[in-house]
């Protein structure tokens, strides 16, 4: 009975107004910056080691996240009544596109770590903990968490 009272308030409150999205190109300095941090914190050396592939898959994650983010807010923007079993179904879409993404994000870095040095290797596990969320698992936030702000991109 719980689950659907919480249930049965979001999606009331996500009827009322639609979460805000950042403009495109604001999510991509910010992905920019991102990218920037491991460059910095990796201080890669040139002997083969290249950041390409990474950088590529960061973008296209950046980039599919920033499209589940445009499209939820502008279902929430309709008005109408929120059919549950749809917003099911796109959640689970939604998870398994992250999880698709995510292991392309992986495959890119396991030939780059390969080639880390102990402390490259280091930074390399605090960044993906604590600046860029990878490690942490958690799936995106709730839109009601969207609109309160707190949608920090973990890519």
């Amino acid at each position: 009975m719980l689950t659907f009272l919480v249930v049965g308030s979001s999606l009331a409150y996500a009827q009322e107004s639609s979460p805000p999205v950042p403009s495109q190109t604001n999510f991509k300095v910010v992905t920019d910056a991102r990218i920037g941090i491991v460059k910095a914190a990796l201080r890669l050396t040139p002997a083969g080691k290249t950041l390409a592939p990474v950088e590529e898959a960061i973008r296209a994650r950046a980039e599919a996240r920033y499209n589940r983010m445009a499209a939820v807010a502008g279902k929430l923007g309709q008005q109408g009544e929120v059919d549950p079993v749809e917003l099911m179904r796109g959640r689970a879409d939604a998870l398994a596109q992250q999880a698709a993404t995510l292991k392309k994000l992986a495959d890119a870095w396991a030939s780059l770590y390969q080639t880390l040095n102990p402390d490259q290797k280091d930074r390399m596990r605090l960044l993906m903990m604590h600046v860029l969320g990878g490690l942490r698992g958690g799936p995106e936030p709730h839109p009601a968490a969207m609109r309160d702000g707190d949608h920090c991109d973990k890519e």
